[in-house]
């Protein structure tokens, strides 16, 4: 960042009589964050700039001047790194339109410093929602909230109000007002709302900005020294990563990052979601065998039971969330007699179409390309028909594009009356 730009703010803001107390107070930023911006020991944000101009009244000089020095790209081992990340996203200044395939090669850089880093910060323990200052209590009950908002009514709104609350977070990070242990829980907070956040932008097919929103949510854990948290995300941009093509192979890298991580500190609950997505990773690069594996050992996990440290946010690793892993994975291979029988198996385990709705819009779509690819048509438009009814009033770009891609594979049979009847309510 500029000296010229640190040194005119700090001139300006001598010239202009004001305390540093006062200033501060009026600027919106803690004394000891703005010495450290002026000093170069954290960033220059948009924020920070605008709000110089602001109370100093210089006409947007400074936020001209920053803007001309183009983004931040403040590195991992930068002091306030995280922080300034974090800010510039809320204010709107790390936009990123990348493609899959870069979205993806800065996944695995960002899981390659989020590795390093944990082994600069003391571990804390696993993030639960709980007591301590009740306005962090109550942000951490919204996003526990908005997980299952999520599951039933898609990304739309949920991403809005996962970036709400990730702008509530780095305001109170930025005013300094919570040091030591609330700190740590602060930046937990941010990191699970950037999670939340990047899940919802991938969900509505916004790739380059999920992957900005994952590279935070894991600085964040990072800072926090939450290991269980960082994995956590790690493990969501690892589907952004198997669910493109030609990136499965980094999915399984960043899975394999996340359970080393993790290794003696996650419950049986965390490993059979890793181990589960593993195996997805692995069933999109065609080994059958690697797959297999992968899904015995988040059976056998799941076996041994809950745990009372189980993170509050797995509740949705269960025995039928694997089998439809597993349903997937075989129809990837090639395998649909055993997606099916999978399928049938997560079915009976499922909670059902009412409290994860766009889960089973996406599982049934599946099912019924394995019932097309065994020529059972009526099977698979009745399975396509109840994908389309679950999908309903969800949001999910993602969702939808599972059940075009369904309606896609049925059009050359539209001389069977049934098949065509289905395209043409689908309009």
């Amino acid at each position: 960042m500029s000296e010229r730009l640190r040194n005119g703010m700090r001139e300006a803001r001598r010239e202009s009589g004001l305390s540093w107390e006062r200033f501060a107070r009026d600027v919106g930023f803690s004394p000891a964050y703005l010495r450290n911006v002026e000093n170069g020991n954290r960033a220059v944000t948009a924020d920070v700039a605008a709000a110089y101009d602001r109370v100093l009244q210089s006409g947007g000089r400074f936020a001209r001047t920053l803007a001309a020095d183009g983004p931040s790209s403040a590195g991992w081992d930068e002091d306030g790194a995280a922080l300034t990340v974090l800010a510039e996203l809320v204010d709107g200044r790390r936009v990123d339109r990348r493609s899959f395939v870069t979205a993806g090669v800065a996944l695995s850089a960002s899981a390659g410093h989020w590795a390093k880093a944990l082994g600069r910060t003391r571990p804390g323990p696993p993030a639960q929602a709980g007591g301590g200052p009740g306005l962090l209590a109550n942000i951490e009950h919204r996003l526990d909230h908005l997980r299952r908002v999520d599951d039933e009514l898609g990304s739309g709104e949920v991403r809005k109000q996962a970036a709400g609350e990730l702008s509530l977070a780095v305001t109170l990070l930025k005013t300094g007002r919570y040091p030591g242990a609330a700190s740590t829980r602060l930046y937990r907070i941010a990191s699970e709302a950037a999670r939340q956040v990047a899940w919802c932008s991938f969900d509505q097919g916004r790739h380059g900005t999920a992957q900005r929103y994952f590279d935070a949510s894991l600085r964040a854990s990072a800072e926090a020294g939450d290991v269980i948290g960082g994995a956590y995300a790690l493990s969501f941009a690892a589907v952004q990563c198997y669910s493109t093509p030609g990136q499965a192979d980094r999915a399984v890298a960043l899975l394999d990052a996340a359970r080393a991580a993790v290794r003696g500190q996650g419950t049986p609950r965390m490993e059979a979601m890793l181990a589960a997505r593993t195996a997805r990773a692995l069933s999109k690069t065609g080994a059958k065998t690697a797959t297999g594996h992968q899904l015995h050992l988040a059976h056998a996990a799941l076996d041994k039971g809950s745990r009372g440290n189980d993170p509050d946010f797995l509740y949705w690793v269960t025995y039928g969330e694997v089998e439809m892993i597993a349903g997937s994975s075989a129809l990837d291979l090639g395998d649909p007699t055993e997606a099916l029988r999978r399928f049938e198996a997560g079915m009976r385990a499922y909670p059902g179409d009412e409290e994860f709705p766009r889960s089973h819009a996406i599982y049934l779509a599946r099912a019924a390309e394995a019932h097309l690819a065994l020529d059972d048509l009526d099977a698979a438009v009745a399975t396509g028909r109840r994908a389309a009814a679950c999908l309903g009033s969800v949001d999910s770009a993602r969702s939808a594009s599972q059940l075009k891609g369904l309606r896609d594979k049925l059009a050359p049979h539209t001389a069977y009356h049934p098949v065509r009847d289905f395209l043409e309510e689908a309009g």
